[in-house]
């Protein structure tokens, strides 16, 4: 074999699993092969290598300083082949990509604007995933996930701010005693029973801080999820809090009100996709989600 020449492909894969796993037997275990099949794939690289890489230590193998160096060249190469591949195929041509989004997201906001995302991407094609709690750090199973929070970020992320959030009470015009409501400064209005959710109890307390007033003490309602929140205000059962570009559509159409206006929080709309990812499909949503959220 001339000194230009690669080894064969299986022998390298068969040496760089026994020499990560320390073991042959551990090897033809991830390779679903046998003992043997892994001996001679080994055997084979260092016969086209002219050098042993593994020597026998007690009962177990010990890389000789050939085979570290062979392990640290192969283990680099596979790695980055199995990164260009994962890229490859996130960015396959015609190939749904999965959003991650929560639930309200994807209800209130994301749904909603669908048909003017096919009228602006019409080649990219979505399939949204409702996820509620944290995001895994490695992402599995999603191509991105938008989401409302702020740092730290999984180190694994490649993180796209898109938006800063806004958060307002709001209240619907058929709330029995909406006039009275209405009129209300901050700080009277946290001493009303005021809807809230477990998913951000944050949220009042924030909006009492920017107003310089004392957070509430006495809530009224309280409600899993933020969608099911956003129901209860409409229906007329009380204030809420809730980021404005979720409620966006009900108060153009009159079916929520925001006398108190919105405040900035320390939290931004992402777009989060795995950090080695390159997804031109990917990019065109970020910047058309940029766009719908100005």
């Amino acid at each position: 074999m001339s000194d230009t020449e690669l080894p064969p492909l299986n022998a390298l894969r068969a040496f760089e699993a026994a020499a990560r796993l320390g073991s042959l037997s551990r090897a033809a275990d991830a390779l679903h092969v046998t003992h043997g099949a892994v001996s001679r794939q080994v055997r084979l690289l260092e016969e086209s290598l002219g050098t042993a890489l593994f020597v026998r230590a007690g009962r177990g193998l010990r890389l000789t300083p050939a085979g570290e160096r062979m392990r640290d060249a192969a283990g680099e190469a596979f790695a980055r082949l199995q990164g260009a591949a994962a890229t490859i195929r996130r960015a396959g041509a015609g190939r749904a990509r999965v959003l991650g989004c929560p639930g309200s997201l994807l209800a209130r906001w994301m749904i909603p604007r669908l048909p003017r995302l096919a009228e602006a991407l019409p080649d990219l094609k979505l399939h949204l995933a409702p996820h509620e709690g944290a995001f895994p750090a490695s992402l599995e199973a999603f191509d991105a996930a938008l989401l409302i929070g702020g740092p730290p970020w999984p180190s694994a992320w490649r993180v796209r701010t898109l938006g800063r959030e806004c958060i307002g009470p709001v209240l619907s015009p058929r709330l029995a005693d909406a006039a009275r409501l209405r009129g209300l400064a901050p700080d009277a209005l946290l001493r009303e029973p005021l809807l809230h959710t477990a998913s951000r109890p944050q949220a009042w307390p924030a909006w009492a801080h920017a107003h310089g007033a004392a957070p509430p003490t006495a809530l009224g309602a309280g409600f899993e999820h933020l969608y099911f929140l956003l129901e209860a205000a409409v229906a007329g059962l009380g204030v809420a809090i809730a980021p404005r570009e979720l409620v966006a559509d009900d108060l153009a159409a009159g079916r929520l009100l925001a006398p108190w206006g919105f405040i900035d929080t320390d939290a931004h709309w992402v777009l989060a996709t795995p950090r080695d990812a390159e997804d031109a499909g990917i990019d065109a949503l970020a910047a058309w989600l940029r766009d719908e959220l100005v």
